[in-house]
């Protein structure tokens, strides 16, 4: 039988071929756990070395594999060349920001005259607009690029031309075979690339696009002809893997190579944004994915969201520590905002009930909604709900939205082909997020069309009810080496989750309430061991009130295991995902679907 929780969840334990754990072991010396966990990610025999050891060097493809890489190369080369003037046209989320900033600093580094522009989330919305542009001509630009936007942006593209500005799109998000008349767009996932590296983030792809341009501009002999010491780009993959984390694109391959290293350049604090940043959060010792993720990314995220769009990229492309360390304290404060925003936001849609639980796709909608936030609450109904959910922002007839997804549903997809239907003003995304445009009279009928997709699609939602268990390990398992061992496993992100664990028959000793929605507890495990553990926005479901009671009932729980480290000293906590009252759950269903 499924253990079914307190949230509502079946948990599952997931299956693994004894074939492989056996090879595992003898040919890569690796211990039972550790080996049990790969064999879980069913990764092929002839990749598991690079997964347990990517290098940029032994995964690295000719970045020119990309198309139009070599035009967009040519068209650059030829403006250092000529001295030109050259702007920079990013996005508000963080992979806008570090895609922005990795060209940046690069310019910086090779004394290149360039500009940058990141749109208003609010009055402009999301991609290149003609006003946009014009703001970059007017400041002398004659070289645009695009970096985590584009693909899709016909009319300021158009707009270019007439005043003869060359675009070169850096992108990654989905786009239809139709493409507008840049110079260049170089993305991954247009449907004419061959590159198999649609996985890429956006900065990811500027980064490919940085080795192609540095390689070239080294062929020909300009650093020495021009006395300029060539910049050296592993040290730019901080941005990187801050960008690859945050956007929530697969660690797999090239990506989960860039992660791996970027997390060592980031513990040497040579970006001094994120440096400055990680002392403001208190962050101390070698940072993780969930460093990039949950302390760095909301806070170059929260400017977007508040009006003070271009604060991102400036933090990460600063180099004078004063002015950092003043948009670092004021990202810091404006996250503070938009966690008080985003709070007061979703009691309000849940409290007015109003969500229609049985639709197979949530579309939410409300005058005036705060536009910086609508993403985060699609992420926390979605995850509620277990459904595809959009949330739309009103205001003089036009909706912003922002979309989120489960797997198995390509949102992004729906979007776009909604847009070229006419339906939606202006759209794009990725399968598991997307935003648009709409006018107010069109809300029903998109809905209707993504319902009408969903059902087609025969996306299991059921499958967003369950939660997948890699094993049942003792309390007393909850030690810095048997963390060390899982973390070889690490970088862990999409595609390569954190390795979940069931803790049986526990305990409360003490449990108390912080920072407003989160347990701290002490639980006693049933081998006398105690076990300190966190229950994030615990206060939100029904894992608190659980937590909370004052019984000496015992429970088992579910979650991941955290390395918590101050003025060096280290400890492992388990955070709670789950809670289940069941006896025993070794009678969990095995599965491979996991």
């Amino acid at each position: 039988m499924n253990s079914v929780s307190v949230t509502g969840k079946n948990w599952i334990l997931k299956e693994f071929n004894e074939k492989d754990l056996v090879y595992l072991k003898d040919n890569h010396f690796l211990d039972e756990t550790v080996s049990k966990l790969i064999a879980i990610r069913k990764i092929k025999k002839e990749e598991i070395q690079n997964f347990l050891n990517p290098t940029i060097k032994n995964i690295l493809p000719n970045p020119l594999i990309l198309k139009d890489m070599a035009i967009a190369v040519k068209r650059t080369i030829k403006a250092i060349t000529n001295k030109e003037k050259v702007g920079v046209f990013g996005d508000y989320d963080v992979d806008g920001a570090t895609s922005t900033a990795l060209l940046g600093r690069y310019f910086k580094m090779i004394n290149l005259n360039f500009d940058i522009y990141i749109p208003d989330r609010k009055s402009e919305g999301y991609g290149p607009t003609e006003s946009g542009f014009q703001n970059l001509i007017d400041k002398g630009v004659n070289l645009i690029f695009t970096v985590d936007c584009g693909t899709m942006a016909f009319k300021p593209i158009e707009f270019s031309q007439k005043k003869n500005v060359d675009v070169l799109v850096l992108d990654h998000h989905q786009s239809e075979s139709n493409l507008p008349k840049a110079f260049s767009i170089i993305n991954p996932n247009r449907l004419d690339d061959n590159s198999k590296l649609n996985y890429l983030c956006a900065a990811g792809v500027c980064f490919m696009f940085l080795i192609a341009l540095n390689s070239e501009l080294r062929k020909i002999n300009w650093f020495k002809l021009n006395n300029i010491k060539e910049p050296n780009l592993i040290n730019f993959l901080d941005l990187v893997s801050l960008g690859t984390v945050c956007d929530v694109v697969p660690l797999v391959g090239l990506n989960r190579a860039i992660v791996k290293q970027g997390l060592k350049i980031i513990k040497n604090r040579i970006n001094i944004g994120i440096k400055t940043l990680l002392e403001i959060c208190k962050v101390d010792g070698y940072p993780s994915t969930y460093h990039l993720g949950y302390v760095i990314g909301p806070r170059i995220n929260a400017g977007g969201r508040v009006g003070k769009c271009q604060h991102g990229a400036n933090l990460l492309l600063n180099s004078d520590a004063k002015q950092i360390f003043t948009l670092a304290t004021e990202l810091n404060s404006y996250n503070k905002e938009r966690q008080l925003l985003e709070s007061e936001l979703l009691k309000n849609i849940l409290q007015n009930k109003t969500i229609n639980s049985s639709s197979p796709i949530l579309v939410l909608h409300g005058e005036n909604w705060h536009e910086g936030v609508i993403g985060i609450i699609a992420s926390r109904i979605k995850e509620k709900f277990n459904k595809p959910t959009i949330i739309i922002s009103i205001k003089e007839n036009i909706g912003k939205a922002s979309a989120r997804s489960v797997n198995g549903f390509d949102i992004g997809s729906i979007i776009i082909s909604a847009t070229q239907k006419g339906i939606l003003l202006k759209g794009g995304g990725h399968k598991m997020a997307g935003g648009f445009t709409i006018d107010s009279s069109k809300i029903e009928e998109f809905k209707e069309y993504a319902i009408k997709k969903i059902r087609s699609s025969k996306v299991d939602l059921n499958r967003e009810k369950n939660f997948y268990i890699d094993s049942i390990v003792s309390p007393s398992a909850l030690n810095i080496d048997f963390y060390s061992k899982i973390n070889i496993l690490a970088p862990f992100g999409s595609a390569n989750p954190e390795p979940k664990f069931v803790i049986e028959n526990v305990k409360t000793i003490n449990s108390k309430i912080v920072g407003e929605k989160h347990i701290k507890s002490i639980l006693l495990g049933s081998d006398g061991s105690s076990i300190k553990a966190i229950a994030f926005n615990a206060l939100e479901s029904n894992i608190g009130p659980y937590l909370l009671k004052k019984n000496k009932k015992t429970f088992n729980i579910a979650g991941k295991l955290s390395l918590n480290e101050w003025k060096g000293e280290k400890n492992v906590e388990f955070i709670i995902d789950d809670i289940s009252v069941n006896k025993n759950i070794k009678n969990m269903v095995p599965s491979s679907n996991g």
